[in-house]
């Protein structure tokens, strides 16, 4: 069955996409699009949706596990596995399982060669996991004490606005921005009143 059509692409090439399953072919095919048919992205997240079995809609996937959901009248950051982390303009991390390696012995079995083992004292390797699954969802490589960074905050507003011109239906002013300090300044003094 041929599953690219006048610069379309259908539902089962797209699966076959988001699981990696694609042939070098079709990907070139779909590579050499001109135009790129104006779907493309509905389609995929509509991939998404059945492949997760979400309730909330997807807004936008940012990682392999990660995605951002419209829940109750807010975005939150979820797991494919259903684990929430709130906000998506906090950084998901400090909502995460974290494990840091600080010395030779503790990084090693990230290295196949000793030669790439990076200096103890210099960095630690922090390694995020989802408290739901488990699943590893990221590494920093950074100087102790290094604050945590978050590696992607979009303008969701803008994206669908001016990108691709349907915008949501919950605008919101300060939709891009960023609150993880405002988040942790809560904790901390909810911790010091406690």
């Amino acid at each position: 069955m041929e599953t690219v059509h006048k610069n379309r692409i259908d539902k089962d090439l797209m699966r076959r996409l988001v699981d990696g399953k694609a042939s070098k072919a079709e990907i070139r095919s779909l590579q050499k699009f001109d135009p790129k048919d104006e779907d493309r992205f509905w389609a995929y997240l509509e991939v998404l949706q059945e492949k997760t079995g979400f309730a909330e809609k997807i807004l936008l996937r940012i990682s392999d596990h990660l995605y951002i959901v419209a829940k109750n009248g807010q975005r939150v950051v979820k797991c494919d596995c259903g684990h929430e982390y709130g906000d998506y303009r906090v950084n998901w991390k400090v909502n995460a399982l974290i494990q840091v390696r600080r010395t030779a012995a503790e990084m090693r079995p990230l290295y196949s060669d000793d030669v790439y083992l990076p200096e103890e004292n210099l960095v630690e390797i922090r390694q995020y996991y989802c408290p739901g699954c488990q699943a590893l969802l990221s590494n920093e490589i950074v100087p102790p004490g290094y604050p945590s960074w978050q590696e992607f905050l979009p303008d969701l507003d803008a994206f669908y606005r001016d990108w691709l011109k349907r915008p949501l239906p919950d605008e919101q002013p300060d939709s891009f921005q960023e609150n993880t300090s405002r988040e942790l300044s809560k904790w901390l003094a909810e911790s010091v009143s406690s």
